[in-house]
Protein backbone atom coordinates (compact mmCIF):
# COMPACT_ATOMS: atom_id res chain seq x y z
CA UNK A 1 0.00 0.00 0.00
CA UNK A 2 1.28 3.45 -0.93
CA UNK A 3 0.22 6.17 1.52
CA UNK A 4 0.62 9.89 0.90
CA UNK A 5 0.75 11.78 4.21
CA UNK A 6 0.14 15.53 4.20
CA UNK A 7 1.02 17.62 7.24
CA UNK A 8 3.58 15.12 8.56
CA UNK A 9 5.24 17.57 10.96
CA UNK A 10 2.13 18.56 12.91
CA UNK A 11 1.00 16.88 16.12
CA UNK A 12 -1.22 14.30 14.45
CA UNK A 13 0.98 14.00 11.37
CA UNK A 14 4.04 13.16 13.43
CA UNK A 15 2.21 10.30 15.16
CA UNK A 16 0.80 9.12 11.84
CA UNK A 17 4.32 8.59 10.52
CA UNK A 18 4.70 5.91 13.21
CA UNK A 19 1.21 4.41 13.07
CA UNK A 20 1.00 4.14 9.27
CA UNK A 21 4.48 2.69 8.73
CA UNK A 22 3.41 -0.97 9.19
CA UNK A 23 0.71 -0.58 6.54
CA UNK A 24 3.00 0.20 3.63
CA UNK A 25 5.17 2.85 2.02
CA UNK A 26 4.54 6.26 3.58
CA UNK A 27 5.39 9.31 1.46
CA UNK A 28 5.44 12.25 3.86
CA UNK A 29 5.03 15.58 2.10
CA UNK A 30 5.54 18.74 4.12
CA UNK A 31 4.59 22.14 2.74
CA UNK A 32 7.99 22.64 1.10
CA UNK A 33 9.51 19.68 -0.72
CA UNK A 34 12.77 19.69 -2.69
CA UNK A 35 11.58 16.83 -4.91
CA UNK A 36 9.11 19.10 -6.67
CA UNK A 37 5.95 17.51 -5.29
CA UNK A 38 3.48 19.85 -3.60
CA UNK A 39 2.38 19.32 0.00
CA UNK A 40 1.06 22.85 0.46
CA UNK A 41 -2.70 23.08 1.07
CA UNK A 42 -2.57 26.74 0.09
CA UNK A 43 -2.06 25.49 -3.50
CA UNK A 44 -4.99 23.16 -4.19
CA UNK A 45 -4.36 22.70 -7.91
CA UNK A 46 -0.68 21.84 -7.43
CA UNK A 47 -1.64 19.50 -4.61
CA UNK A 48 -4.13 17.68 -6.81
CA UNK A 49 -1.48 17.39 -9.52
CA UNK A 50 0.85 15.76 -7.00
CA UNK A 51 -1.83 13.24 -6.04
CA UNK A 52 -2.39 12.49 -9.73
CA UNK A 53 1.33 12.03 -10.29
CA UNK A 54 2.00 9.81 -7.27
CA UNK A 55 -1.27 7.85 -7.47
CA UNK A 56 -1.22 6.68 -3.85
CA UNK A 57 -3.66 4.07 -2.59
CA UNK A 58 -4.44 6.33 0.37
CA UNK A 59 -4.07 10.04 1.04
CA UNK A 60 -4.05 11.00 4.71
CA UNK A 61 -4.56 14.71 5.20
CA UNK A 62 -3.31 15.79 8.62
CA UNK A 63 -2.78 19.42 7.59
CA UNK A 64 -5.21 22.28 8.26
CA UNK A 65 -5.56 25.94 9.07
CA UNK A 66 -6.07 25.64 12.84
CA UNK A 67 -5.47 29.21 14.07
CA UNK A 68 -9.07 29.64 15.17
CA UNK A 69 -8.90 33.31 16.15
CA UNK A 70 -6.65 34.35 13.26
CA UNK A 71 -9.08 32.77 10.80
CA UNK A 72 -11.70 35.40 11.65
CA UNK A 73 -9.58 37.98 9.81
CA UNK A 74 -8.09 35.58 7.26
CA UNK A 75 -11.16 33.78 5.96
CA UNK A 76 -9.91 33.41 2.38
CA UNK A 77 -6.77 31.54 3.42
CA UNK A 78 -8.68 29.41 5.89
CA UNK A 79 -11.18 28.45 3.20
CA UNK A 80 -8.43 27.60 0.71
CA UNK A 81 -6.62 25.35 3.18
CA UNK A 82 -9.59 23.83 5.01
CA UNK A 83 -12.10 23.52 2.18
CA UNK A 84 -10.78 24.02 -1.35
CA UNK A 85 -7.63 21.92 -0.87
CA UNK A 86 -9.41 18.91 0.66
CA UNK A 87 -11.96 19.15 -2.13
CA UNK A 88 -9.25 19.13 -4.79
CA UNK A 89 -7.52 16.19 -3.12
CA UNK A 90 -10.80 14.30 -2.89
CA UNK A 91 -11.54 14.74 -6.59
CA UNK A 92 -8.08 13.46 -7.49
CA UNK A 93 -8.52 10.48 -5.13
CA UNK A 94 -11.93 9.74 -6.64
CA UNK A 95 -10.41 9.64 -10.11
CA UNK A 96 -7.77 7.13 -9.02
CA UNK A 97 -10.08 4.97 -6.92
CA UNK A 98 -8.10 5.45 -3.73
CA UNK A 99 -9.04 6.42 -0.18
CA UNK A 100 -8.87 9.78 1.60
CA UNK A 101 -8.51 10.16 5.37
CA UNK A 102 -9.31 13.66 6.58
CA UNK A 103 -9.48 15.15 10.07
CA UNK A 104 -12.31 17.48 11.00
CA UNK A 105 -13.51 19.05 14.22
CA UNK A 106 -16.21 19.56 16.84
CA UNK A 107 -16.33 23.16 15.59
CA UNK A 108 -18.67 22.08 12.79
CA UNK A 109 -21.41 22.17 15.47
CA UNK A 110 -22.86 25.21 17.25
CA UNK A 111 -22.05 23.91 20.74
CA UNK A 112 -25.57 24.25 22.11
CA UNK A 113 -27.16 21.88 24.62
CA UNK A 114 -25.44 19.40 26.88
CA UNK A 115 -25.76 16.07 25.03
CA UNK A 116 -23.15 14.36 22.85
CA UNK A 117 -23.74 14.77 19.12
CA UNK A 118 -23.55 11.84 16.74
CA UNK A 119 -22.59 11.97 13.08
CA UNK A 120 -26.16 12.63 11.94
CA UNK A 121 -26.71 15.68 14.17
CA UNK A 122 -27.35 18.99 12.40
CA UNK A 123 -24.25 21.11 11.96
CA UNK A 124 -24.10 24.84 12.59
CA UNK A 125 -20.58 26.26 12.93
CA UNK A 126 -20.22 29.60 14.72
CA UNK A 127 -16.74 30.58 13.52
CA UNK A 128 -14.81 30.94 10.27
CA UNK A 129 -12.70 27.97 11.27
CA UNK A 130 -15.77 25.82 11.84
CA UNK A 131 -17.45 26.93 8.63
CA UNK A 132 -14.37 26.22 6.51
CA UNK A 133 -13.85 22.80 8.09
CA UNK A 134 -17.49 21.92 7.42
CA UNK A 135 -17.11 23.10 3.83
CA UNK A 136 -14.13 20.79 3.47
CA UNK A 137 -16.18 17.85 4.69
CA UNK A 138 -18.96 18.66 2.23
CA UNK A 139 -16.59 18.90 -0.73
CA UNK A 140 -15.05 15.55 0.15
CA UNK A 141 -18.43 13.87 0.31
CA UNK A 142 -19.53 15.54 -2.93
CA UNK A 143 -16.45 14.22 -4.75
CA UNK A 144 -17.65 10.65 -4.48
CA UNK A 145 -14.28 9.41 -3.25
CA UNK A 146 -14.02 6.70 -0.64
CA UNK A 147 -13.22 8.52 2.55
CA UNK A 148 -12.83 8.42 6.30
CA UNK A 149 -13.58 11.81 7.88
CA UNK A 150 -12.68 11.86 11.58
CA UNK A 151 -14.20 14.60 13.70
CA UNK A 152 -12.16 15.13 16.82
CA UNK A 153 -11.60 17.67 19.61
CA UNK A 154 -9.03 19.19 21.96
CA UNK A 155 -6.01 17.46 20.40
CA UNK A 156 -2.83 17.20 22.46
CA UNK A 157 0.62 15.68 21.98
CA UNK A 158 3.92 15.57 23.81
CA UNK A 159 5.54 17.19 20.79
CA UNK A 160 4.85 20.90 20.36
CA UNK A 161 2.73 23.26 22.40
CA UNK A 162 -0.63 22.43 23.90
CA UNK A 163 -3.06 23.50 26.63
CA UNK A 164 -1.53 21.28 29.31
CA UNK A 165 1.98 22.61 28.81
CA UNK A 166 0.66 26.17 28.80
CA UNK A 167 -1.05 25.54 32.15
CA UNK A 168 2.17 24.14 33.61
CA UNK A 169 4.13 27.17 32.44
CA UNK A 170 1.61 29.62 33.84
CA UNK A 171 1.33 27.73 37.13
CA UNK A 172 5.09 27.99 37.57
CA UNK A 173 4.86 31.79 37.14
CA UNK A 174 1.60 32.74 38.86
CA UNK A 175 -0.15 32.14 42.17
CA UNK A 176 -3.62 31.96 40.62
CA UNK A 177 -5.03 30.86 37.27
CA UNK A 178 -8.42 31.57 35.68
CA UNK A 179 -9.66 29.08 33.11
CA UNK A 180 -12.94 28.75 31.21
CA UNK A 181 -15.24 26.26 32.91
CA UNK A 182 -18.32 26.13 30.67
CA UNK A 183 -16.77 24.57 27.56
CA UNK A 184 -16.98 20.78 27.76
CA UNK A 185 -15.15 18.28 25.59
CA UNK A 186 -12.71 15.37 25.50
CA UNK A 187 -8.94 15.95 25.33
CA UNK A 188 -7.76 13.53 22.64
CA UNK A 189 -4.20 12.41 22.05
CA UNK A 190 -2.59 12.70 18.63
CA UNK A 191 -1.18 9.22 19.25
CA UNK A 192 -4.68 7.84 19.82
CA UNK A 193 -5.94 9.46 16.62
CA UNK A 194 -3.03 8.02 14.65
CA UNK A 195 -3.64 4.52 16.00
CA UNK A 196 -7.38 4.80 15.30
CA UNK A 197 -6.59 5.88 11.74
CA UNK A 198 -4.31 2.91 11.09
CA UNK A 199 -6.90 0.52 12.52
CA UNK A 200 -9.66 2.01 10.36
CA UNK A 201 -7.55 1.85 7.21
CA UNK A 202 -6.82 -1.84 7.70
CA UNK A 203 -10.57 -2.42 7.58
CA UNK A 204 -11.32 0.14 4.88
CA UNK A 205 -9.04 -1.34 2.23
CA UNK A 206 -11.02 -4.58 2.35
CA UNK A 207 -14.47 -3.11 3.03
CA UNK A 208 -15.51 -0.05 1.04
CA UNK A 209 -18.78 0.01 2.97
CA UNK A 210 -17.11 1.72 5.94
CA UNK A 211 -16.58 4.92 3.96
CA UNK A 212 -18.06 7.84 5.87
CA UNK A 213 -17.81 10.36 8.70
CA UNK A 214 -16.95 9.35 12.26
CA UNK A 215 -16.55 11.01 15.64
CA UNK A 216 -13.14 10.13 17.08
CA UNK A 217 -12.38 11.37 20.58
CA UNK A 218 -11.19 9.88 23.86
CA UNK A 219 -13.82 8.67 26.31
CA UNK A 220 -15.24 10.89 29.04
CA UNK A 221 -15.66 14.63 29.25
CA UNK A 222 -14.20 17.58 31.14
CA UNK A 223 -14.16 21.37 31.18
CA UNK A 224 -11.01 23.30 30.39
CA UNK A 225 -10.91 24.37 34.03
CA UNK A 226 -11.01 20.82 35.41
CA UNK A 227 -8.59 19.73 32.70
CA UNK A 228 -6.13 22.32 34.06
CA UNK A 229 -6.69 21.12 37.62
CA UNK A 230 -5.99 17.54 36.56
CA UNK A 231 -2.73 18.57 34.87
CA UNK A 232 -1.50 20.53 37.89
CA UNK A 233 -2.46 17.77 40.33
CA UNK A 234 -0.54 15.25 38.21
CA UNK A 235 2.51 17.52 38.11
CA UNK A 236 2.45 18.36 41.83
CA UNK A 237 2.26 14.67 42.76
CA UNK A 238 5.50 14.19 40.85
CA UNK A 239 7.37 17.04 42.45
CA UNK A 240 7.12 19.60 39.66
CA UNK A 241 7.72 23.07 41.12
CA UNK A 242 4.51 25.11 40.85
CA UNK A 243 3.33 28.35 42.40
CA UNK A 244 -0.28 27.54 41.63
CA UNK A 245 -1.66 24.12 42.44
CA UNK A 246 -5.00 22.66 41.36
CA UNK A 247 -6.85 24.52 44.12
CA UNK A 248 -5.62 27.83 42.70
CA UNK A 249 -7.38 27.29 39.36
CA UNK A 250 -10.59 29.33 39.26
CA UNK A 251 -13.33 28.95 36.69
CA UNK A 252 -14.75 31.72 34.52
CA UNK A 253 -17.49 31.79 31.91
CA UNK A 254 -16.72 31.98 28.21
CA UNK A 255 -18.60 35.27 28.02
CA UNK A 256 -16.11 36.73 30.50
CA UNK A 257 -13.15 35.76 28.31
CA UNK A 258 -13.91 37.24 24.87
CA UNK A 259 -11.96 35.98 21.86
CA UNK A 260 -12.17 36.92 18.16
CA UNK A 261 -13.72 33.54 17.32
CA UNK A 262 -16.68 32.05 19.15
CA UNK A 263 -16.05 28.65 20.76
CA UNK A 264 -18.64 25.86 21.05
CA UNK A 265 -19.63 25.33 24.69
CA UNK A 266 -20.68 21.74 24.10
CA UNK A 267 -17.99 19.76 22.28
CA UNK A 268 -19.26 16.35 23.38
CA UNK A 269 -19.12 13.84 20.50
CA UNK A 270 -20.85 10.46 20.48
CA UNK A 271 -18.40 7.78 19.31
CA UNK A 272 -20.85 4.84 19.18
CA UNK A 273 -20.62 4.46 15.40
CA UNK A 274 -16.82 4.40 15.37
CA UNK A 275 -16.55 1.95 18.25
CA UNK A 276 -19.14 -0.49 16.96
CA UNK A 277 -18.22 -0.43 13.28
CA UNK A 278 -14.48 -0.84 13.86
CA UNK A 279 -14.61 -2.82 17.12
CA UNK A 280 -12.63 -0.21 19.03
CA UNK A 281 -12.27 0.64 22.71
CA UNK A 282 -11.54 4.31 23.34
CA UNK A 283 -9.60 5.02 26.56
CA UNK A 284 -10.58 7.69 29.04
CA UNK A 285 -9.11 11.12 28.31
CA UNK A 286 -7.14 11.07 31.59
CA UNK A 287 -4.98 8.15 30.53
CA UNK A 288 -3.98 9.92 27.34
CA UNK A 289 -3.24 13.20 29.10
CA UNK A 290 -1.19 11.46 31.79
CA UNK A 291 0.84 9.61 29.20
CA UNK A 292 1.41 12.78 27.22
CA UNK A 293 2.56 14.65 30.33
CA UNK A 294 4.95 11.89 31.30
CA UNK A 295 6.49 11.89 27.84
CA UNK A 296 6.62 15.67 27.56
CA UNK A 297 8.23 16.16 30.98
CA UNK A 298 10.24 12.93 30.99
CA UNK A 299 8.53 11.84 34.20
CA UNK A 300 7.00 8.47 35.20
Amino acid sequence: MKILLLGPDGQVGWELRRALAPLGEVIALARDNPAGHCGDLARPDALAATVNALRPDVVVNAAAYTAVDKAEGDADTARTVNAEAPGAIARAVAASGGWLVHFSTDYVFDGSGDQPRDETAPTGPISVYGRTKLAGEELIRASGCRHLILRTSWVHAARGGNFARTMLRLAAERDRLTVVDDQIGAPTGADLLADITAHMLRRAVVDAGVSGTYNAVAAGEVSWCDYARHVLAWARQRGVALKAGPDAVHGIRTRDYPTPAARPLNSRLDTTLLRHRFDLHLPDWRSGVDRMLGEALNLP
